[in-house]
This record gives structure tokens, C-alpha cells and sequence, in this order.
């Protein structure tokens, strides 16, 4: 089955982390189902992986590998457990449910003796992990949904896609809102426009370029992405300027959501996934959160969609709801009713993902400078 062979990993985890001589310490995450949320065949066989992976940088000299298995959190993004096993790669449990609690381990001894992570988890540990990085110093590259057809995914020239993406990261910058207008395409054979303005104010911008040679730094992998956290008018007086009507694909039905001030506040729609939404919404307040305007660069490189956010937000443009403390922005655990609630969830605007919904044009706004096109009639036209 597809795997990286052993050069590769060893090359992989040195473009990535670039270590230095006295950095010989990797620790590769993985998360178990339970009987809360059971397990299925990917996640089964990137557990594989990931004891492969071990395996393979153990029977080197250069690295001390810790595998650390823990109970799955529920939802992407949530609060990690506090605790962990560390096992050997060729004692992999079925499920959390069989771990002797007493065995396990703090996090934060595992996190405080500053290792590389490696991350290839069912639920992204991204947004804990980067909290942890700014406490601690650790560096990590998760890879939340991870699978075998990403391998090639793992084999691109970072340099570049590095470089294009600090040029995105450079004009988003500077720039002080996005403006998106989409063409909605409903089921009943309606054709309907929409307008969405996001405010860029007040934020910097995040690169995740694949690669992480500093200490304190966290990002995905695959990656190949700007981001930045829109503005959530938490300055006194100066409300955010995110507004507008956001439509999302779910199966083959358009949900739109009502964005005022960052926020969405009512979600349109008569269909099962619009009273999901609603539901969702209502109880969750801080879901409706837009946390991240994303623009991925691997769709230039021949990457497509594979049905898993990892990749499939790194091809194009994308927009987040829920979480955004672990970018810089507001909404945090705290805001959510309970740990297993919080959210950071990416809608990714690229036609083989949203073929009802089509950016018929989304642009930068940059003070004193033409708007900057980034997409026109589902097409990428920036020109890097």
C-alpha cells in the first residue's frame, strides 16, 4: 500500500522542522475511537500509518520516537484530554475503551520535553496544539483526516508552495476586507446572487507553508495556505464590518447563511441541512463565528478534492465558522457550552466541492492600490 519509504519520511520530517543536531526527539499523535464515536476503516488504517511511521524512525539512529495514542476528543478542534498512552508501534489498541487509565501519561510531561509532533489524527488537534506551541515552544504538523492518497500530497517542493504562499500572506496583510459575490444555483433550478463582505481590519495574516523550523510553530500538513481571522469587533466602538449572505453546499441542498458583524444570525433554507444548521446555531451560539478566511495554492500543483478538509481546503478559497483563538482571533473554547462543542469548521468554495454555489468573483480590498482578483467564474486568477 502507499506509503513514504524510508528516505522520505527522513527527508519529510527535515524539510518540515529543519532540527537541529541536538532535536532528536519526534512524538507522532494519534487519536482512538471509543464507543462514543466508533471507529471506521480510514481511521483505522491511518493508525497504521502513523505506527509505520514510527516504526521507520525508530530503526534509525537519529530519532527518539514516542507513539502517544489518546481518547478521540469528539470534535475537530476541541480540547485535547489531558491525559495519553504511550505504547509501542506494534501494540496498537482497538480502542480507548481497552486502555488501563491508570498506564497513561500527562500531556503536558510529553509536551514539556519539547518534541516534533507528527499529528495524523481522525480530529484535528490543530487549534490545542498551536496553544500548546506559544505555552511550551513544541512544533507540530497535523494532519487531521490524513489518508494513503494524500502520500503525493507529502512529496511536493514546500519551497515553493511555501513562496506563494507568503505572497497571499503579504497582501492579506495589508488588504482590508474581501469581497465575495457568488451565484447560487437551488435545486428548483433558481439562479440567485449573493454578496458577502468579510473585515480584514485589525488581524495579521498566518502562513502555513508547510514547513515549521521555528520553535513555537504549528500548522497543517499537507499545507499550502494564507489565513486570516476576519475582524470580530471586539474594538470598543468599532464594530465588525462582516456582513452579507453566505452560501453553503450540503449534499445537494444550498444553506445560506445571514452574516451581520461577523456573526451569522439566522440561517435560510427549508430543507433538512438548513434545520440542522438552525438547530446547530441556536444552541451553539459561538458556531456562527466566521474565523478564518483561508486561500489555499495546491490546486495549481494538480492536487484535487478528496473529501477530506486537510486537503481539500488547501486547493482555493475557504471560509470558517466557530473557533478562532488559535489564529489570533476571540472565540475560544469558553465560548462554546461544553468542551465536546467547539468547533472550527473550514466550507471550502471550490466547484468539485460546492458545484451549486459559483464565486463569480472574489477580491482583496488594498488601501490606495485596484482591488486584487483572486477568483473569476470559479476560476483562480491571481497570477503569483
Amino acid at each position: 500500500m502507499e506509503n513514504l519509504s524510508p528516505d522520505e519520511l527522513h527527508g519529510l520530517v527535515r524539510s518540515v522542522f529543519e532540527p537541529s543536531d541536538d532535536e532528536r526527539l519526534v512524538m507522532i499523535m494519534v487519536d482512538l475511537p471509543d464507543a462514543v464515536v466508533p471507529d471506521n476503516p480510514d481511521w483505522a488504517d491511518r493508525r497504521q500509518v502513523a505506527a509505520s511511521w514510527a516504526r521507520t524512525l525508530t530503526s534509525g539512529s537519529r530519532y527518539e520516537v514516542i507513539l502517544a495514542v489518546y481518547r478521540n476528543p469528539r470534535m475537530n478542534n476541541a480540547q485535547l484530554p489531558a491525559t495519553a498512552w504511550v505504547i509501542q508501534p506494534d501494540k496498537l489498541p482497538a480502542t480507548a475503551d481497552v486502555m488501563d487509565e491508570s498506564a497513561a501519561v500527562s500531556f503536558d510531561s510529553l509536551f514539556s520535553r519539547l518534541p516534533l509532533i507528527l499529528a495524523p489524527t481522525e480530529f484535528s488537534a490543530t487549534a490545542p496544539l498551536k496553544l500548546v506551541a506559544r505555552q511550551t515552544g513544541i512544533r507540530g504538523a497535523t494532519m487531521p483526516g490524513f489518508c494513503r492518497a494524500m502520500m503525493d500530497a507529502l512529496r511536493l517542493d514546500y519551497v515553493e508552495v511555501n513562496r506563494r504562499v507568503g505572497v497571499m500572506a503579504d497582501l492579506l496583510d495589508v488588504a482590508t476586507g474581501s469581497d465575495f459575490e457568488f451565484l447560487v444555483s437551488h435545486a428548483d433550478g433558481r439562479l440567485e446572487p449573493m454578496s458577502l463582505h468579510l473585515d480584514l481590519r485589525h488581524r495579521q495574516a498566518h502562513r502555513s507553508g508547510g514547513r515549521f523550523p521555528q520553535s513555537g510553530q504549528v500548522g497543517n500538513l499537507p499545507s499550502g495556505e494564507a489565513y486570516i481571522v476576519p475582524y470580530e469587533g471586539e474594538v470598543n466602538g468599532d464594530p465588525s464590518g462582516s456582513n452579507g449572505l453566505m452560501p453553503v453546499q450540503f449534499g445537494d441542498e444550498v444553506v445560506v447563511y445571514a452574516i451581520v458583524g461577523n456573526r451569522a444570525v439566522s440561517v435560510i433554507g427549508n430543507g433538512p441541512a438548513a434545520a440542522a444548521e438552525r438547530e446547530h446555531l441556536s444552541s451553539e451560539p459561538a458556531y456562527g463565528n466566521l474565523a478564518e478566511l483561508g486561500v489555499g495554492v495546491l490546486g495549481d500543483f494538480g492536487v484535487r478534492p478528496l473529501g477530506e478538509i486537510l486537503i481539500d481546503e488547501k486547493l482555493g478559497l475557504h471560509i470558517a465558522f466557530g473557533r478562532s483563538d488559535h489564529f489570533g482571533g476571540q472565540v475560544g473554547p469558553g465560548s462554546f457550552s461544553r468542551p465536546e462543542a467547539v468547533i472550527h469548521i473550514d466550507r471550502v468554495y471550490i466547484p468539485e466541492m460546492q458545484p451549486r454555489v459559483k464565486v463569480v468573483r472574489a477580491t482583496l480590498r488594498i488601501p490606495g492600490s485596484p482591488d486584487v482578483e483572486m477568483v473569476s467564474d470559479d476560476r483562480w486568477v491571481f497570477s503569483f
